[in-house]
This record gives C-alpha cells, structure tokens and sequence, in this order.
C-alpha cells in the first residue's frame, strides 16, 4: 500500500509537472499557433476517452499492476516525445500517447488500492490518495513553472524528459509489488447482478448508474468548472486579478491538505449518500458566495476573499468525497469487476472534465448570472441525487461503519455470555 500510494504522489506530479504548460508549449514556444495547440489539448483529452472503456476490460482480465505498468511506459514515450517533437502531428501523437498512459494509472491504481486494503482500511486509503494527489499536482506545478523559459526550448525539454523519467522509476518501483488478494465486505453483491460481467453486467446495476449519473454531476459541477468557466467568472464578472485567481487555487488545495483527514473520522461514521447530500449543499453556498463576489456591490477586496473562499468552499467537498465516493465504487462492484467499475468511473469523470469547460467557459463569459444560478442548481441536484442513490443502497455500502459496528457489539456479548457460562 505504501508502494502505491507513492504511486500516486508520481503520477500526479507527473500531471502538474508539465499539462498546465502544454499550451503554452506548442502554442509559443514551437509555434505552431494557436489553434494546433487547441487540438493538442483536445487529443490529450479524447485519448483517455477512447482508452478508458478498453482499461477495464484489461484490468480485469490482466490485473491492475501489468495494466499500470504498460501505461506508465506509454505515458513515458509519450512525455519524452513531446519534449523532442517540432511537427504539428508530432505533438498530436505524442499528447495522445500521454494522455491516454495518465489515463489509465487512474482506474488502475484505485484498483490496486482495492485488491490491497479491506472494508475498515479502504476510506482512509482513499483518503491519503486523494491527499498525496493534489500535494503531487501542488509540487508538480510549482517546480514545473520555475523551469520553465518560453524563451528557451530545451526547458520544455529537460521539463518533458523529467516527467518520463519519473514514470520510468515508477515503473521500477511498481515492479517490487506484490498484489495480496483482499477480502471484500460481505452483502456488497446482493444488488449487484454478478454473472454477466462486462459493460452489460455493470448497465445493470442500477446502483452503479445511478452513481455515474451521480459522479457526472458532481464532477461537471465543480471540477469541469476550476479552470475555465469559474475562474472566467472570477475575472470578467468579480474583477478578480489573476494574481488573485491564483491564491483562490492555492486556498483550495490547502483546504484540502488541512482538512482531509480532519474531516475523514466524521465522513466514515455517517451515511456515504448522506455526506455527499451535504457536499451539494456546500457547494451551492460555494456558489452563492461566488454569486456575491461578482455583484460588486462591495469592494475589490470583499470580492476577492469571497472567490477565495468559494475555491476553498470547494475543496472542502472534494475532501469529504474522497474516501466516499471511491470506496462506493469498490463495494459496489462483484468479486473480480473491480477494475471495470474504477474504469467506468473514470470514463464518467473524463467526459464530465470535457464538457465542463466546453459548456462553462462561454456560459460565465458571456452570461455570468446565468452562469452561477445554473450551476447552484446543479450543486442542489447533487444532493437530490445523492438520496436517490442512498434508497437502492444495502446498509453494507452504504453505512459499512455502523455494520461493523453492529457486528462487534454482538461479537462482544456472545463472547461475555460463553465466558459467564463457563
């Protein structure tokens, strides 16, 4: 578990080392405009998209460590490529490369996380991934951005090399791991519909569509609008200064950083559709903060601490989802499917990412009221949602606390009783 969960803390340093600055990269640096730009980060994207439903399949059939290890290595050639690539389908094929490598460490590694923790441990190694993702993005970004030079490109290329030697290692230490095979949590299958297996077994599974559906809406609604809808909303409407825009960031990751495992013993003794009902209520306030940022009846500096805290406000909810709605995923899926379930899931988080920006980023531009009611509607439908999901639930999936509570308050008077007997 501690081999994956460094894992993790790479692949996404990995990510923050170098994907914020691929625009600019093949924008300005190799001047290939624009518009090629555009498509590089399109491809980028569409590659995980036409991946992920093959990632399943694999890791269900392979196991998640070969998986990992073949992603890694794509991911790797994909980065070390594009750090060497002059030519506009050069930088198509290797942002495609690694686009779809990232990809595919997601479903993966959660599924080793799976196969290596059991019902009590899961949420919190949930949690600590969640937590070492956004520190490795945190770090990723900020070491990424000091060595950058637009002026020079072997900056971009030392930067690209880096990111393929990290994956490369990756690969060396994944290579000591040795999979246990983890018990799963009793009654986790009564609602699944196990024996079908693949897609068809999983689409009906009515508790796990309804947790995609779920999953979409809460990943189109916050993390589909950080870095376009939102923060354009920041600056056109709220006159928020980039400098500004950037703390708002910051105060999100540190939120999450300080709150993670704050929060983690209270998430783990309630309801999991319970939590993420309170998660879409938190962000509609977020987005009611937000809504009080941009009215710009206060002053600059009233406007700028209320977009702070609405990122902050933010992270708060992705801290309490985090070993909720990924250990859902793990207990909803039958003896082997895990990997097609964390696929899926993934799939539904991608296509969320993608359309998020797509639809948010005209929307705040050009209709910025609009814009914030919309998506406070949408933060309330999370919890709509969230309750609906709770009804098709066992009590196993869905308050496994109190199940094992149950079971060693009875295991303990059992034992009580055969000792006053004898």
């Amino acid at each position: 578990m501690r081999r994956i969960h460094v894992g993790n803390a790479l692949s996404a340093f990995g990510l923050g080392f170098t994907v914020p600055y691929l625009y600019v990269y093949v924008a300005q640096v190799r001047g290939l405009g624009a518009m090629t730009a555009g498509f590089v980060l399109a491809a980028f994207a569409v590659a995980a998209l036409i991946v992920l439903p093959f990632a399943g399949r694999a890791i269900v059939r392979r196991g998640p460590l070969p998986v990992l290890v073949a992603a890694l290595v794509m991911a790797a050639l994909g980065a070390l490529s594009l750090g060497l690539a002059g030519g506009a389908a050069s930088v198509l094929l290797s942002a495609a490369a690694l686009g779809a490598g990232q990809a595919v460490m997601q479903p993966a590694l959660a599924t080793m996380i799976v196969d290596c923790s059991t019902a009590e441990t899961r949420s919190r190694a949930f949690a600590v991934q969640f937590f070492l993702q956004n520190l490795g993005l945190g770090v990723g970004g900020l070491i990424g951005g000091h060595l950058v030079d637009t002026t020079r490109v072997s900056s971009f290329t030392l930067l690209f090399s880096i990111e393929a030697a990290v994956f490369l290692l990756l690969v060396a230490l994944m290579a000591t791991v040795r999979m246990p095979k983890a018990p799963r949590i009793e009654g986790a299958l009564e609602r699944s519909g196990a024996g079908k297996g693949g897609w068809r077994q999983l689409l009906g599974n009515r508790a796990m569509v309804q947790l995609c559906v779920l999953g979409f809406v809460l990943f189109f609604a916050c993390y589909g609008q950080f870095e376009s809808g939102l923060s354009a909303y920041g600056v056109e409407a709220a006159g928020i200064s980039t400098s500004a825009l950037g703390t708002a960031l910051a105060a999100n990751t540190l939120m999450i950083v300080v709150a993670q495992f704050a929060v983690l013993r209270f998430v783990e003794r309630r309801r999991r559709t319970r939590v993420m009902a309170a998660v879409g209520v938190i962000w509609a306030v977020a987005w009611g903060v937000a809504a009080y940022a941009g009215l710009g009846h206060g002053s600059r500096a009233m406007a700028t601490a209320a977009f702070v805290s609405t990122y902050a406000l933010f992270g708060l909810g992705e801290a309490m989802l985090s070993p909720t709605l990924a250990p859902l995923v793990a207990d909803l899926a039958p003896e082997g499917m895990a990997g097609q379930y964390n696929s899926a899931f993934a799939l539904v988080k991608q296509l969320a990412l993608a359309v998020g920006p797509a639809v948010g980023g005209p929307l705040a531009a050009a209709l910025p009221g609009p814009y914030v009611v919309t998506f406070l509607l949408f933060s309330l439908a999370i919890s709509v949602l969230a309750l609906r999901l709770g009804r098709g639930l066992t009590a196993v999936q869905d308050h496994p606390w109190a199940v094992r509570s149950r079971v060693v308050a009875r295991g303990g008077a059992a034992a009580e009783a055969v000792a006053a007997e004898a």
